[in-house]
């Protein structure tokens, strides 16, 4: 992967940035995904921030490489503390972390925020945590996406702030609305392998000495959430 090639991952993110968009892409590592953008025209003026030296640097000399000093801006910082009241931000990608850890970068950056339309999210693990923080934080998930790519799967969650109270259910936060309701090969085979993870636990507890009856309560509620959910092609 470099600037001109994405994985199948960042070009699914990618996919979801519109255009003329000011981006802040946070945890950039290489930069690869504001280079793309700005090389096809689609931001007008991006962040790289990046909390680790090694990375930032990487991002900077990448940045220089492709020539776009002056579009792209290498920042090294914590989080949303990329982002400067002047850079008027609209778009924040934030890619290949837990879901909790992106949680908690929003969280800590509130006030960076205020203007931001469009969050392009993609967590590797913790997915329902992050779209519990987006219910609870005003925004509403507006698409989503669940894909493989080197064995492993991926989901990406768009949200954009909205006024209204959003309510999802459990089912909804487990699995996400869109996913849900129109799941694919992906989402069957990730489910069947949640759910052969979640028996062999779920056995091993049985078997034990003294087994935790709350937690065989749990596990078997979540396999049978499972089950509702792929049905016969589990």
């Amino acid at each position: 992967m470099n600037s001109d090639h994405l994985s199948s991952r960042l070009k699914t993110v990618a996919g979801y940035v519109k255009k003329n968009s000011r981006l802040a892409d946070i945890g950039s590592d290489h930069a690869y995904l504001p280079i793309w953008l700005a090389k096809n025209n689609i931001i007008n003026f991006g962040i790289a921030g990046e909390v680790v030296r090694g990375p930032y640097q990487n991002a900077k000399n990448e940045i220089s490489k492709a020539g776009l000093n002056n579009t792209i801006l290498p920042r090294l910082a914590d989080g949303l503390a990329a982002i400067e009241a002047s850079d008027h931000i609209d778009t924040i990608t934030i890619a290949g972390m837990g879901g909790t850890l992106i949680s908690q970068i929003l969280d800590s950056g509130v006030d960076k925020l205020k203007n931001v339309q469009n969050l392009i999210l993609q967590p590797n693990v913790g997915e329902k945590i992050l779209r519990e923080w987006l219910m609870h934080n005003g925004y509403k998930i507006v698409d989503e996406q669940i894909l493989a790519e080197d064995r492993h799967t991926y989901e990406v969650i768009v949200a954009e702030p909205v006024n209204d109270k959003i309510t999802y259910s459990d089912k909804e936060l487990t699995f996400g609305p869109f996913l849900v309701n129109n799941p694919n090969e992906v989402f069957y085979q990730k489910w069947r392998s949640e759910k052969q993870q979640l028996e062999n636990v779920l056995k091993q507890i049985e078997t034990s000495k003294k087994p935790n009856i709350d937690k065989i309560d749990e596990l078997n509620h979540q396999i049978k959430q499972i089950n509702e959910v792929i049905g016969n092609e589990s």
